[in-house]
């Protein structure tokens, strides 16, 4: 079994946020709670907004960025300032905001106000309030989607509109199955200072573990492993069963089941001429 130091240095754990604190005193609190030098949370929530909130621990805090990429799903109420029909409502946003969309971020975010593509794969309003301005909808979407700002663009056609809650049910590969609250997190974490680790352990996802879930995985020979280790390039030559990842892909290394690290694939040879010397990737993470 993992030892459980191992874990809080390169793991991660689902953490519930609640409404309130913002994500990043979330993932402060994680950091001073396990005694970690970093923690970082991938994909902020708004203050107000609930829900899955990852964060990474420790040396995994590195490979959060293969993580927050991923597509989010949501459950929220849109507020609108006139009563609607929920039918011409869904009509509407079936017509404008399912799909590939242009989206400039609101005032108040982390990233520059400059308009990007995103794609929204569906908003679906699942039931009205009696006076047609309330809507319980679930939608789920490209990473870096504001769905605030959804629901304010969406309003400039009907006559004003706004989100009212809002939940995060699921960040990539993390969901509602298995996720804490900042309560149990902190009975966990006393009950292992007093000795038991059993709560917290099961809390932890060994970042290994979660990689091979957003990455392609390919295995290595033995043999090369030392060299890895000190930053040095991944031969054709040290690759079992090597895949045709064409140039910039990116995958993990594996060595039986030990992680080594995450390769970007380098630019290859014509296949008539490729030779075992021929550089199959260079590393963007080494874990040793």
């Amino acid at each position: 079994m993992e030892d459980i130091t191992t874990l809080l240095n390169f793991g991660l754990i689902n953490i519930d946020k609640p409404a309130g604190p913002t994500s990043y005193s979330v993932s402060e609190f994680v950091r001073r709670e396990l005694g970690l030098k970093k923690t970082s949370h991938m994909g902020t929530l708004d203050p107000k907004v609930t829900g899955v909130l990852p964060i990474t621990l420790g040396r995994a805090c590195k490979l959060a960025g293969y993580f927050i990429k991923h597509d989010k799903s949501y459950v929220g109420i849109l507020h609108t300032h006139k009563e609607q029909n929920i039918i011409e409502l869904q009509k509407l946003i079936d017509a404008n905001f399912v799909g590939k969309i242009l989206q400039t971020p609101p005032h108040r975010s982390a990233v520059k106000r400059a308009e990007r593509e995103r794609e929204v794969y569906n908003w679906n309003l699942l039931e009205a309030s009696e006076n047609g301005r309330d809507f319980l909808f679930e939608c789920k979407v490209e990473g870096g989607t504001y769905i605030r700002k959804l629901c304010s663009d969406l309003g400039e056609m009907v006559g004003g509109a706004h989100m009212g809650e809002l939940r995060r049910t699921a960040a990539g590969i993390f969901s509602e199955d298995k996720i804490y609250d900042l309560n149990k997190f902190e009975d966990a974490v006393d009950e292992w200072k007093n000795g038991d680790e059993k709560k917290l352990r099961r809390m932890l996802i060994p970042a290994e573990d979660a990689i091979k879930k957003v990455l392609p995985i390919i295995q290595v020979e033995k043999r090369v492993v030392k060299s890895l280790w000190t930053g040095k390039p991944l031969f054709l030559g040290d690759v079992v069963d090597a895949p045709n990842f064409k140039k910039g892909d990116v995958f993990a290394v594996f060595c039986v089941g030990r992680f080594i690290g995450v390769y970007g694939r380098s630019d290859k040879s014509p296949r008539s001429i490729r030779t075992t010397k021929e550089i199959f990737g260079r590393s963007e993470f080494v874990y040793n």
